[in-house]
């Protein structure tokens, strides 16, 4: 080797001794690939159930039977049988009328028939006198159809007399006033002492709400179908008032014989058993009619259920705690519920909260089971 080359021979190794050392220093500082901490998620299982198919209504409340009780006679109103708002029974006295007026119109009529009676009987004694002698020849045929004309017109005062009688015990037994129906009453419209006048005032009205109907309407086209229906069974209606958690059950009654042409829907009405009167006359009610059961439909909660480009799908959670986008295809959703009708097994677990956070392959962690982990890691930090 030529002394002129040996220095830039010792520059070039160590330039590459150099390179390799920084080379070496850079493997060391490269930082390492940190892994994706499993997604908190809400989680349900996939349940087989018997899922009813349901027509939803507004409906409104109301009476089986409504009454405004008035009096068929006149006079002071004596007394209140009840207290304005309670339950009362048929038969039930309601009212009492003042009844000495009715008690003498009675006893008139009564004394003019004892009167009546006997000038009858008189009369009926002569008119057959009259007759067995006319027949002897011993009285003119003038004489003798004069008394029986008189005898007859006798026994027509005594029927008067009669009728007069019994139109004063109806009118004394009109004096008291029963409930027709058994029912609820409303306000009381007319106080004792005050005067009332035959079948002008109301006194009170009676609605019968146990049982009770409520009214709602559906569209036409689902007409065919409840006749054909109810004309087998009595179809399940529930109905639930605004603000009430629970729902009353009760069975299809009426269908309309006319459709309404302004609405394009028909009337139906249901009856309630109502025993707990939850239902209430004038109210407006959520209503429900079951049309079918879908026996062993396999269900999931509805948020599971995602809306995708082209298709429904669901978040799968597998036994590698990581999740797979699958596609279903669902049926009916009700409650709060979806029927899957393909897609999905019952048993499988999907996720119904956090799905924004995941992609397939994402591993997942229970919220549930999460919060347990932590409780417990703070447990053993405490011992």
């Amino acid at each position: 080797m030529r002394p002129s080359t040996r220095p830039f021979l010792l520059a070039a190794i160590a330039a590459l001794g150099l390179l390799a050392s920084l080379q070496a220093g850079c493997k060391a500082a490269a930082p390492k690939a940190v892994a994706l901490a499993p997604v908190p998620v809400a989680v349900a299982r996939a349940v087989t159930q018997n899922v009813p198919t349901r027509l939803e209504a507004i409906g409104a409340v109301q009476a089986m039977a409504t009454v405004s009780v008035k009096s068929l006679v006149g006079g002071e109103l004596k007394t209140v049988g009840f207290r304005q708002g309670e339950e009362v029974r048929r038969g039930q006295v309601l009212f009492s009328i003042d009844a000495q007026p009715y008690q003498a119109s009675l006893a008139q009529a009564e004394a003019n028939l004892a009167r009546d009676l006997a000038n009858d009987s008189q009369a009926q004694v002569e008119a057959k006198r009259y007759a067995d002698l006319a027949k002897q020849g011993i009285v003119s045929v003038e004489q003798n159809e004069q008394l029986q004309a008189a005898a007859a017109a006798d026994d027509s005062v005594v029927r008067a007399d009669r009728a007069a009688v019994e139109t004063a015990k109806l009118n004394l037994n009109y004096c008291t006033i029963t409930s027709p129906i058994d029912g609820r009453t409303g306000s009381l419209l007319v106080q004792a002492g005050n005067v009332v006048q035959p079948n002008a005032t109301v006194l009170v009205t009676i609605n019968q709400i146990t049982p009770i109907y409520v009214s709602f309407s559906v569209p036409e086209q689902y007409l065919l179908q409840l006749k054909a229906l109810n004309a087998r069974h009595a179809l399940a209606v529930r109905a639930q008032a605004q603000g009430d958690t629970q729902r009353e059950h009760g069975e299809l009654s009426f269908i309309n014989n006319t459709i309404d042409n302004n609405t394009g829907t028909i009337q139906l009405m249901a009856t309630f058993p109502n025993a707990a009167q939850r239902l209430w006359p004038g109210e407006y009610v959520n209503t429900d009619v079951t049309l079918s059961v879908q026996n062993g439909a396999t269900v999931v909660p509805s948020t599971a259920v995602l809306t995708g480009q082209s298709d429904m799908y669901v978040y799968v959670v597998t036994s590698a705690g990581t999740v797979e986008n699958r596609t279903v295809t669902t049926a009916t959703t009700a409650n709060g519920v979806t029927v899957i009708a393909s897609g999905l097994a019952p048993g499988e677990t999907v996720v119904t909260d956090g799905q924004l956070a995941l992609y397939p392959g994402a591993k997942v962690q229970v919220r549930q089971e999460a919060k347990a982990a932590a409780a417990s890691a703070g447990t053993q930090a405490q011992e």
